[in-house]
C-alpha cells in the first residue's frame, strides 16, 4: 500500500490491494472473456478491479462510445497504460487503428497517451489488419513534429510507438531511426524516482533487428 500512496498522481483517486499486473492477467485469462463482469468491475473504484475488466472484456462488443466515456475516467496515470496496451481487449476491436490516429491528434493529453499506446498495438499487426507503410510514415513525421512539446507520459508513449513502427520494415527503421535520434534518449520516472532513460535508437539498431530487416549496420 505504501508504494501505491508514492504513486498518489498516476491512481486517480482509486484505491488498490497491491495485486501486480501480472497476477491480474493470470487471473484474467482463468477468467476468459466475460461482458457483464467487466461492465461491473470498470464501476467501482479499485484499480485491480478496474485492470481485471479491461482485460476480460469482449473486444467485438466494445464500442467507440464506451471507449470514450472510460478514457475521460482514467485520470491518467498508470491505469493509461493499461488501458491502451498490456494485452488489453481495446487493442482487438476492429476500429483500433481509427481510433488510434483520432486519439494522437486530439488536443487531450491523455488520449495522445493512449493514442500512441495504441499505435503500438497497431505497429504489431499482420496481414490484412495492419496499416499500410503510407499510414506508419504519416504517423513518424507527426512524432517528429510534435514530440518536443509534449508531456513525459506522452514522449514516452511516442518512443514506445517509433520502437514499434521502426521493427516492421527498413524503410520504416531507417524513418522511425531518424526521429529517435534527433529526440535522443526519453527521460521518465516511476513510482521508485527515475528510471534509465529508454533509448529508442538502441532497439531499432540492435543486430538481431538489422539481420531480420536485411538493414546494413
Amino acid at each position: 500500500m505504501s508504494n501505491w500512496k508514492k504513486r498518489s498522481s498516476g491512481t486517480a483517486g482509486m484505491s488498490s490491494f497491491g495485486i501486480g499486473l501480472t497476477r491480474l492477467r493470470k487471473l484474467a485469462r482463468e477468467i476468459g472473456r466475460n461482458r457483464e463482469l467487466a461492465q461491473a468491475l470498470w464501476q467501482t473504484d479499485v484499480y485491480d478491479a478496474r485492470v481485471i475488466a479491461l482485460l476480460v472484456d469482449d473486444p467485438l462488443q466494445i464500442t467507440s462510445d464506451q471507449v470514450e466515456k472510460q478514457v475521460e475516467e482514467l485520470g491518467g496515470g498508470m491505469l493509461a497504460h493499461v488501458f491502451a496496451s498490456c494485452d488489453a481487449t481495446l487493442a482487438k476491436t476492429s476500429f483500433v487503428v481509427e481510433l488510434a490516429d483520432r486519439w494522437v491528434r486530439s488536443d487531450d493529453p491523455v488520449r495522445r497517451d493512449c493514442g500512441y499506446g495504441l499505435l503500438y498495438e497497431a505497429s504489431k499487426f499482420s496481414g490484412r489488419r495492419a496499416p499500410d507503410d503510407a499510414f506508419f510514415l504519416a504517423c513518424v513525421k507527426r512524432i517528429a513534429d510534435t514530440i518536443g512539446t509534449e508531456s513525459e507520459r506522452v514522449r514516452l508513449a511516442m518512443g514506445t510507438a517509433l520502437m514499434g513502427i521502426g521493427k516492421r520494415s527498413a524503410v520504416l527503421n531507417q524513418a522511425a531511426l531518424k526521429v529517435a535520434r534527433a529526440a535522443g534518449p526519453i527521460e521518465f520516472t516511476s513510482a521508485s524516482g527515475k528510471c534509465e532513460p529508454f533509448d529508442v535508437v538502441k532497439h531499432l539498431t540492435a543486430d538481431p533487428l538489422k539481420k531480420k530487416l536485411g538493414v546494413e549496420p
